[in-house]
């Protein structure tokens, strides 16, 4: 009997391995300045957005970045910015998403910028 349970806490132990050295969830979105907005108004939003953002369930130690182009060819999509945002983990971005629609964060969208596509990624460190 001893050994069955160390045989299967070894087995659990093995599936949830990858899980637990899992990248962390990083969302990229491509996204389009509405007319006469600064970097300046994108950077304050972007603290208000994050404010409220790690409120929502899931959102702890959320972090952002906002990428604005030095030097890029166009992609046809009207791309002005990349804003990406970063969760603790995989578990933390599900908590977050399934809350994301009702929340303040949510509701300050459209403000600044239209994004047009997005893409969730796996950010591992090298």
């Amino acid at each position: 009997m001893k050994i069955r349970n160390l045989v299967a806490g070894f087995g659990v132990f093995f599936l949830l391995t990858p899980i637990v050295n899992a990248g962390t969830p990083m969302q990229v979105w491509r996204c389009q300045l509405n007319d006469n907005i600064s970097e300046e108004e994108v950077m304050a939003r972007a603290v208000e957005w994050k404010a409220a953002a790690t409120k929502v369930p899931g959102g702890e130690g959320l972090s952002q970045s906002i990428m604005f182009p030095v030097a890029a060819g166009a992609d046809g999509l009207g791309t002005d910015i990349l804003y990406t945002v970063q969760w603790k983990s995989f578990s933390h971005f599900g908590e977050w998403w399934d809350h994301y629609n009702d929340s303040d964060a949510a509701a300050l969208e459209g403000q600044t910028m239209t994004c047009h596509g997005s893409g969730l990624w796996e950010r591992e460190e090298g």
